[in-house]
């Protein structure tokens, strides 16, 4: 079943066709990975997804419901003045959810991204990697049907960003929302989704679609194996293609 679509999309901004057209889907419990180069219009194309704005033409559809749709930015966006818990527990609490219960699934999904022991820490108080932990368990508690990471790990380095990877499949074995991971790190792509669509340079458009073989988790090795290897080539190429055109 289909969670969210582009039909025919585009879009223009004063400066000029920012992406477009597009067509793409998202079906039930995949993960999609949307790489291109810098400017293509990938976190215009994830908006658009999200709801946060629409389209200049075309049409834009996502599985109706408060709460089915979840974003982790680039930027944790923390509040400041609340505790991991809190930040966490503020979506549900929004919606309108008794306090109590908002804390309760709000420490569970802090728990789940292996941060228990942190519910009372301030976000001045965490690393770059546990901040982007509470913003995934933010996410994570209205148990959302459509999951968009827009370049969630793009500021950290590359170690807390290979957990981070292996943590958001850990977190979808669990609840299997659909997601769409923007990058423009083609390995990330390739290791994080079962299905990478390639961008052309602005106004971005799809240059291409490369299957990931493999288990979802990744087992250990994955990376270094060559079946990783020669789909990252695959992807490479597209991606060169596509800024060539």
């Amino acid at each position: 079943m289909t969670v969210a679509a582009l039909e025919d999309v585009e879009v223009d901004y004063d400066r000029g066709r920012a992406l477009g057209p597009v067509t793409l889907g998202v079906r039930e419990s995949e993960i999609v990975a949307l790489v291109g180069p810098s400017g293509c219009g990938k976190s215009t194309a994830l908006r658009l997804l999200a709801g946060l704005e629409g389209p200049t033409r075309g049409v834009v559809w996502r599985t109706p419901g408060r709460g089915e749709t979840a974003v982790v930015f680039q930027a944790p966006t923390l509040a400041p003045w609340l505790t991991a818990r809190a930040n966490a527990a503020l979506p549900l609490e929004l919606s309108g959810v008794p306090a109590a219960e908002a804390r309760r699934r709000a420490s569970e999904a802090l728990a789940r991204v292996g941060l228990a022991e942190a519910e009372e820490a301030r976000p001045v108080q965490l690393s770059g990697g546990m901040a982007m932990r509470v913003s995934l368990a933010r996410a994570l508690t209205t148990e959302p049907k459509l999951l968009l990471l827009d370049e969630p790990f793009a500021a950290l380095d590359e170690i807390t960003r290979r957990a981070l990877a292996d943590d958001v499949h850990k977190l979808w074995q669990g609840l299997q929302p659909a997601i769409v991971f923007v990058t423009h790190n083609v390995e990330e792509a390739v290791y994080m989704a079962s299905r990478v669509l390639v961008m052309s340079a602005s106004p971005g458009r799809l240059a291409g679609e490369v299957t990931v073989e493999g288990p979802l988790p990744r087992p250990k090795g994955f990376r270094t194996a060559p079946g990783f290897r020669k789909t990252v080539e695959t992807v490479s190429r597209a991606l060169a293609e596509g800024m060539a055109a």
